[in-house]
């Protein structure tokens, strides 16, 4: 007997909720702390350097940029608030990462490779394509006031 499709099947589950929501929380986190890392313990003066001696255009620039992105984009996916658009400037950032930074050092983060930026740059892509899931402040806030790739 020919299996039916249910009418439900791309209504997205409770399962599928929680699902992006335990990601989104993780992934969040992480960024949360790479930007605080950078802002507060490194300071921008130090995160500049930093940039700099990786051979980062413009470290005066992107530097403080990336620390603020990473900072703030971790707490917006942590809520789920401009969720899409935030993932996806988070998923840039780990691909130009991936680019200047730990490709040359080959796969394995223990060398200064790219294993890490890969998966978080993979995560925040996901989440870029999905959006926030129901468990966010995007479906609330921003249910039919904002175009659909950026909730």
């Amino acid at each position: 007997m020919p299996r039916t499709r249910s009418p439900h099947a791309s209504t997205p589950t409770a399962s599928t909720a929680w699902g992006l929501l335990i990601i989104r929380l993780a992934l969040g986190a992480v960024f949360l702390m790479h930007g605080a890392q950078k802002l507060f313990e490194f300071t921008i003066p130090g995160t500049v350097e930093s940039f700099g001696a990786m051979g980062a255009p413009l470290p005066e620039i992107t530097a403080p940029l990336v620390a603020v992105l990473e900072f703030a984009g971790g707490i917006l996916l942590i809520l789920g608030l401009l969720t899409r658009l935030v993932a996806l400037l988070l998923a840039v950032d780990m691909v130009v990462a991936l680019v200047l930074v730990h490709a040359a050092a080959g796969f394995w983060v223990a060398e200064g490779g790219y294993e890490f930026v890969a998966v978080l740059g993979a995560a925040a892509l996901g989440i870029a394509l999905t959006g926030a899931g129901s468990l966010s402040l995007d479906r609330p806030l921003l249910r039919g006031r904002a175009p659909a790739w950026l909730a």
